[in-house]
């Protein structure tokens, strides 16, 4: 099957996806999308479904039934090489997934040199850039455990980055973080949404979401609720559930 990308339609789309483990229903039939340079805000209580539904995105977890399209083609079609798809897409998870016997370059030149064919040179000089985008390009040689959690958490974009991603899923990339290394994390995010990334975000960050998102979803009990722009959704939302949960992060 072909996963020639197209760019003219949604960067992600999502259709009637529905997803259960076992006897509990996660998704109950999501219709959502993101379009291209788009950054859209997934918020919404614990267990809603929102890293499930981004987990689907790049089939981390199989969609019982539905559809996802990334830039045009059917990832959940059984011919689709996903491996090429999954170029495309970002990843960016709660925890920093770092190798800890691997020091900084290396982490972030590793999926090069295997994924990308890059050289050891060439690995280098983008991994080194990256780096420098997160501003941790005096660190290269520094192994995870001698980083702080915000910085290893940096380093994870640079190492997505890296691989030249046309889109960035975030799931809650600051919750593991001491609040004080929050705010470096969301610049470095703040930072590719100026530079018209395309970019799912799910997260507890409501100012975040706030400043930077173009649309905000909130999710709860496996369904979309209510979305629309920040300043909607979170200054005036029209669902008493949104307004609840709002009540309680505002």
């Amino acid at each position: 099957m072909s996963v020639d990308k197209n760019t003219s339609g949604p960067a992600i789309e999502v259709r009637n996806l529905h997803k259960s483990f076992g006897s509990n229903e996660v998704l109950k039939g999501i219709d959502f999308h993101v379009d291209q340079g788009e950054v859209v805000c997934v918020i919404g209580p614990s267990g809603s479904g929102k890293s499930t539904l981004l987990r689907c995105v790049n089939r981390l977890e199989e969609p019982t039934s539905g559809t996802v399209l990334v830039e045009g083609v059917d990832i959940t079609h059984p011919d689709t090489d996903l491996d090429k798809v999954r170029t495309r897409i970002g990843m960016v998870f709660q925890q920093f997934n770092l190798f800890p016997h691997l020091n900084v370059l290396r982490n972030l030149t590793l999926a090069q040199r295997r994924a990308k064919k890059r050289d050891q040179a060439e690995a280098s000089k983008v991994a080194l850039k990256n780096l420098a985008k997160v501003g941790l390009e005096d660190r290269a040689t520094a192994f995870p455990a001698q980083l702080s959690g915000g910085q290893q958490q940096r380093v994870a974009i640079a190492r997505a980055l890296s691989m030249d991603p046309d889109m960035m899923l975030f799931d809650e990339p600051t919750s593991a973080l001491d609040p004080e290394l929050v705010g470096d994390v969301l610049a470095v995010m703040r930072q590719l949404a100026e530079e018209g990334m395309t970019m799912m975000v799910v997260t507890h960050e409501m100012g975040f979401a706030r400043e930077v998102g173009d649309r905000v979803v909130f999710m709860d009990g496996g369904v979309v609720v209510e979305q629309g722009r920040p300043e909607d959704v979170l200054g005036n939302p029209q669902h008493e559930r949104t307004r609840a949960f709002l009540s309680k992060v505002l």
